[in-house]
């Protein structure tokens, strides 16, 4: 995605939003993807350090900058997607789809900067919350101890939400309005069909099921980063493996239903298996 999204701007000169938003979601997808090993492989190699020193931290700050970034760009293609192929009356939604390719730029830019600001407390507080809660309880039994780490814990899951919530929200409205959008059209095209395969509507049905597999994966990716996040798993159990398992797949397969939906990307394959199998 990153190499056909960059290869069309240099060959253009110009940098179209939907090609902006691609090279945006497959490098902070590259780099989420990247990190996450990273952080198992220490983890499991360096253990005694890396809750001892500040390595836990660092690690959980630069995870949450990444994973909000990838939230977030991924619910700005649902935007962009949204407010390209959908149809809808309301003078905000014609207000936007006039302006979104002069948004888009800022959409990225804001979301970024949100993104490093939802992510840069976790590097003071993350550890200290993690700490106090893995604790044994002789040592966190006092009435003062327990009252800050309600405090942090609740600090914690605000940051939480902010970050992962918003992105969450507006990925899920975007989504629906256009899946529905898509349902209407594609149901009146039903309607007057002539009884041979409208490739139009083979296209509308495509297009609706590749929506609905990332509406699956978005809100699948948000409970498994939830649940990891709030440490209800014990370190390295089997809960815990297989929730890091689901959130390293959803991009990954966020990331081939793009390519497979679009001729554009599965043009480079294509070619790139003939040369091989030349």
């Amino acid at each position: 995605i990153l190499a056909v999204s960059s290869t069309s701007c240099i060959r253009r000169k110009i940098f179209s939003s939907y090609d902006m938003i691609m090279i945006f979601l497959s490098l902070s997808r590259f780099f989420l993807q990247s990190w996450m090993m990273l952080d198992l492989f220490v983890n499991l190699l360096c253990e005694t350090s890396y809750y001892e020193e500040n390595l836990f931290a660092i690690f959980k700050a630069v995870f949450m900058f990444l994973n909000n970034s990838s939230l977030w760009f991924a619910a700005w293609l649902s935007v962009f997607y949204c407010t390209k192929v959908a149809s809808f009356s309301q003078s905000f939604f014609i207000w936007l789809k006039q302006r979104i390719s002069s948004l888009v730029p800022w959409m990225l830019l804001t979301s970024s900067f949100f993104s490093f600001a939802t992510s840069l407390p976790f590097a003071w507080d993350v550890y200290n919350v993690h700490k106090n809660f893995t604790a044994p309880s002789s040592v966190t039994n006092s009435s003062e101890k327990r009252v800050t780490m309600k405090a942090s814990w609740f600090l914690f899951i605000l940051l939480c939400n902010a970050g992962v919530t918003l992105p969450l929200i507006v990925f899920v409205v975007s989504s629906i309005l256009l899946i529905r959008s898509l349902w209407i059209h594609t149901r009146q095209m039903q309607n007057n069909a002539t009884g041979f395969k409208d490739p139009s509507l083979v296209a509308h049905t495509d297009a609706i099921k590749s929506l609905f597999s990332f509406f699956i994966l978005y809100v699948t990716y948000f409970i498994c980063l939830i649940l990891n996040l709030c440490d209800i798993f014990s370190p390295l159990s089997v809960e815990e493996a297989i929730c890091v398992t689901v959130m390293a797949a959803c991009p990954a397969g966020h990331s081939i239903i793009l390519i497979w939906s679009n001729p554009k990307f599965r043009e480079l394959p294509a070619r790139i298996l003939h040369q091989l199998s030349c």
